[in-house]
């Protein structure tokens, strides 16, 4: 067992104690950061005086070949050392003898991995909103080829008035917009550096935490050294953040799915996103989108199981606070994976646009049309809503849609209606009429699709 304690004890610790606070099988993802933290950290020393020049560069060398033979598969993880910390200082010593032993002077470990996690979630942060970035373009070129592509609009999940793809999933690109910010909220706030924060209380050692900082790109040092180790509001953020994200990806493939269905036929999913049956060979099923409906839920608990570690713990550092760290790189291996395979699906699902018409054309959703087209001759809408109700019914009975009445049958119900009113109730008219900014109208959308261009180049 290679520790960094064990003065202190009179025997060694049961194996099975070992394994079970041992730590090194997950945490040594932070490997990159805690190598790079402590070559920061040894510089500082060697600024303040603390260590000599020459035993500053002793320690860096010996870091960078740790982390290049890590790298290169050379030098591996071994069970033997209870975290990566211990990993890398027990190797650095080994190399460099007693200058090594050196390189933890002003810090704890408590502080070491308090940065370690702000450094691998502000690495990680980058990636996703990379990767969003991407999912955004995909969505932004959907909506310019589909500016005149018709479906049918729902509320309650019933037909309500039609719009456009380039609506729709203009929609979903407002909804990634907003996850890109809160990635962004997060990296800002968690952006203070502990390091020489100690254990809880600080250290004797003159430090120049000001300067640790500005070596690992943070905005400036934490102001509160119990803090500094306690916090991990900054996970519980983050993975808030990674909740919605979820959240928007399953209620996107919801709908796919829905879509996808033989009773919709709206889209169908490329083969290389999909799956078929064991028994039935006739099926097709569209799993990445169900797979990313499911794994939502794997998120939502990885925020639960950090909110429930750390709602009893007193101040400082506590132990539960090892917890944070295996369902927090799974979530973020998840929504990253789930991000990706999400936008490979999007972009290269085939819309059936025939039928999103039709659909739009027969279920009404140019009702409200009909009352505007009462209202503009003069009907207060109350009245018009209830003569385009009685239209509705009748068309229902007839088996039949909006479209498909005769002018007399229309008169049948308002003598106000006119020759006029096919016009007014055509699914162009009924999406173009709707031209203020953030509706569905060509210029409207146009107008959106020029703002959104703009802040992807921008961001």
């Amino acid at each position: 067992m290679a520790q960094l304690w064990g003065g202190r004890f009179t025997k060694e610790t049961d194996q099975l104690v070992y394994n079970f606070n041992a730590s090194l099988s997950f945490d040594q993802k932070l490997y990159k950061q805690d190598i790079t933290g402590s070559m920061a950290h040894a510089e500082m020393l060697a600024k303040q005086g603390i260590l000599t020049q020459q035993e500053k560069e002793e320690i860096t060398a010996g870091l960078q070949e740790i982390l290049k033979e890590i790298e290169e598969g050379t030098l591996e993880f071994s069970p033997e050392y209870e975290d990566i910390h211990s990993f890398v200082e027990a190797n650095l010593i080994a190399r460099k003898g007693e200058v090594g032993k050196k390189l933890h002077t002003g810090r704890s470990r408590n502080d070491q991995v308090a940065l370690d996690m702000k450094m691998y979630v502000r690495d990680e942060i980058k990636e996703i909103d990379g990767l969003l970035k991407e999912l955004l373009t995909s969505l932004l070129h959907i909506m310019k080829e589909n500016l005149h592509t018709y479906m049918p609009g729902f509320t309650h999940l019933q037909k309500a008035q039609p719009v456009t793809i380039a609506h729709h999933f203009g929609a979903y690109f407002e909804m990634f917009k907003r996850d890109r910010s809160r990635m962004q909220d997060v990296k800002k706030r968690l952006n203070l550096c502990p390091l020489g924060s100690g254990a809880l209380a600080g250290t004797t050692y003159p430090l120049d935490r000001a300067y640790t900082a500005q070596l690992l790109g943070f905005d400036g040092p934490t102001l509160n050294s119990m803090d500094s180790v306690a916090d991990r509001d900054y996970l519980i953020e983050l993975l808030s953040g990674l909740s919605t994200i979820m959240m928007h990806l399953s209620r996107f493939c919801e709908e796919i799915i829905l879509w996808n269905s033989n009773e919709y036929q709206f889209v169908e999913i490329d083969d290389g996103y999909s799956t078929g049956s064991s028994i039935m060979p006739q099926k097709k099923n569209p799993d990445i989108a169900e797979l990313v409906r499911g794994k939502t839920g794997r998120v939502y608990g990885a925020l639960m199981s950090m909110l429930t570690t750390m709602k009893g713990i007193p101040l400082a550092y506590n132990k539960d606070m090892q917890e944070d760290k295996e369902f927090t790189f799974d979530a973020i291996d998840t929504v990253k994976g789930c991000i990706a395979l999400f936008n490979g699906m999007i972009s290269t699902m085939e819309f059936k646009k025939e039928n999103m018409e039709n659909s739009a054309k027969n279920g009404f959703t140019n009702a409200t049309d009909a009352a505007d087209y009462l209202v503009n001759h003069g009907v207060a809408f109350r009245d018009a809503h209830g003569i385009v109700g009685r239209l509705v019914l009748f068309c229902i009975e007839k088996n039949c849609s909006l479209d498909d009445l005769s002018l007399e049958e229309y008169q049948e119900i308002s003598p106000v209606f006119q020759e006029d009113i096919y016009e007014a109730i055509s699914m162009k008219n009924c999406v173009e009429k709707r031209n203020t900014i953030g509706a569905p109208g060509t210029e409207a959308m146009q107008e959106v699709i020029g703002i959104q261009e703009k802040y992807l180049e921008e961001n």
